[in-house]
């Protein structure tokens, strides 16, 4: 296996296109870390960069929120074992110690493996593990963000964090694409084509002002009014905010979930959706996409027509439905603006596209 790896760069902008795999809103795990005696390993994979408060204190010393082992007096390293969300191709990490200034590690390094059947922490700290280095040792900022782009193909399961030789770590994110296993999904099976942990994917969006199109495909149901799309108020006669995504897997659409969860002063007056089959490419770049399917001369075919909203709902479309597919992206449009908390496209999938071979998959 060639991988190949750049040096760190100063931008989060090269990932705005990947899905964080390892976030635990998605679905991402701490499993075992060798020492979290100042601050919890869990902390690594929650949201945001992590907050300072300046005259909190524990039993074991200062708070702080991050990942925090103690000061090492022997020889070696400290590290944390990480299950991803779902398998994925990784594309960087951003390796953030905010907040960490006298106690930030110097270095940090990442390994990986692939397994999906679920093993145990003690095989993952074996041999067995066939752990690979990803990221080789490399110097880390204190109180920064630390951005490291990563060239591989193939896909990883689990992830081993390592610090030089101590310290602490405020978050880590690991920025990639999923990459299912459709062989294994029958064409009869019923899945939501639009969540994020199968691979669906946020493309384009004409406004996200207040909170970002990426939550609309995440699990469960918002946790607050900023867990969802919402986009700026909009005094324009008759005007209509806009949002494209790739579903998981071509396929056939069946049941609609338009869930306005919070959004109770600010949500939608109507929505319809619109869905279009695309021939997908493994060799198109990045940016692409999007210029792609906002293109004016697409041709959109209605699947659900206009539908009123109400506020702070789950709404359930079936019968509404006027044409089922198969569609490979879809356009939720809402008028005349607001916000919308989840989007659930539930239905079955076609024999399996280019992209479901694709190189993702070899290991």
């Amino acid at each position: 296996m060639h991988v190949t790896i750049q040096e760190k760069i100063k931008s989060p902008a090269t990932f705005t296109t990947y899905i964080d795999l390892a976030q635990e809103k998605l679905g991402g795990k701490t499993l075992l870390a060798s020492d979290d005696f100042f601050a919890e390993k869990e902390n690594l994979l929650k949201p945001g960069r992590g907050i300072f408060i300046a005259d909190k204190y524990t039993d074991r010393g200062k708070w702080m929120d991050g990942w925090e082992s103690r000061r090492k007096r022997v020889p070696g390293y400290d590290w944390c074992i990480i299950k991803l969300a779902t398998s994925g191709l990784i594309k960087g990490f951003d390796i953030d110690t905010h907040y960490f200034l006298g106690n930030h590690p110097p270095f940090a390094s990442v390994d990986a493996c692939c397994w999906d059947n679920d093993p145990a922490t003690e095989f993952l700290q074996s041999e067995k593990a066939n752990w690979v280095e990803i990221l080789p040792k490399s110097p880390l900022d204190a109180g920064s963000q630390n951005f490291f782009e990563i060239k591989n193909n193939e896909r990883w399961t689990h992830l081993r964090l390592n610090i030089y030789p101590d310290g602490g770590v405020a978050r880590l994110k690991v920025y990639g694409d999923v990459v299912k296993d459709w062989t294994k999904i029958k064409n009869n099976e019923t899945i939501d084509l639009a969540a994020a942990i199968n691979g669906a994917k946020a493309i384009a969006c004409n406004d996200m002002f207040f909170s970002s199109k990426d939550n609309l495909i995440m699990p469960g149901r918002g946790v607050n009014m900023g867990d969802g799309w919402e986009t700026k108020r909009n005094r324009t006669p008759n005007n209509k905010d806009w949002l494209i995504l790739r579903l998981a897997h071509e396929g056939f659409i069946k049941k609609i979930v338009v869930d306005t969860c919070h959004f109770k002063g600010n949500y939608p007056d109507r929505c319809s959706i619109e869905g279009l089959a695309y021939p997908l490419s493994l060799s198109q770049k990045e940016g692409e996409e999007s210029e792609q399917m906002t293109d004016a001369s697409l041709k959109w075919v209605s699947i659900l027509p206009q539908v009123k909203l109400q506020a702070n709902h789950e709404h359930f479309f079936e019968k509404e439905i006027e044409n089922a597919g198969p569609f490979t992206h879809v356009r939720l449009n809402i008028f005349p603006d607001g916000g919308v908390s989840r989007l659930r496209l539930f239905g079955n999938i076609t024999s399996p596209h280019p992209l479901s071979k694709g190189e993702g998959l070899k290991k």
